[in-house]
């Protein structure tokens, strides 16, 4: 678990400190695609909490569902139809319920 706040940390540092820009023109999809991305982060901390954390699944997942949820937002805007709606209420609930269990059961161990 130290590991992955070390590479958390990492991670925005380098984010914060490196001047990268994306076009305008793909903040759409690079948006989704990051939420996705959250909703899988959020998944593996409930998955560890549970101790059913599998690296296969958490991995297929984090980049499946990164993809999936791009090309859905492509796709609809090849066809001017917001397709992106269905990934962002889809991954916004899953992303709520997993902060709510993460959230209830750092809860209930200050409790204890």
């Amino acid at each position: 678990m130290i590991i992955a706040f070390i590479g958390i940390i990492v991670g925005l540092g380098i984010g914060f400190y490196l001047p990268i820009t994306f076009p305008a023109q793909y903040s759409l999809y690079l948006s989704i695609s990051i939420i996705a991305a959250f909703d899988s982060i959020f998944g593996a901390v409930r998955a560890n909490l549970d101790n059913k954390f599998d690296t296969v699944i958490f991995t297929t997942g984090f980049f499946g569902n990164a993809f999936l949820a791009g090309m859905l937002a492509y796709i609809g805007d090849q066809l001017g139809v917001p397709l992106y709606y269905a990934a962002i209420v889809a991954f916004g609930v899953r992303l709520f319920e997993n902060f709510a269990y993460i959230r209830r059961h750092f809860i209930s161990k200050l409790r204890e």
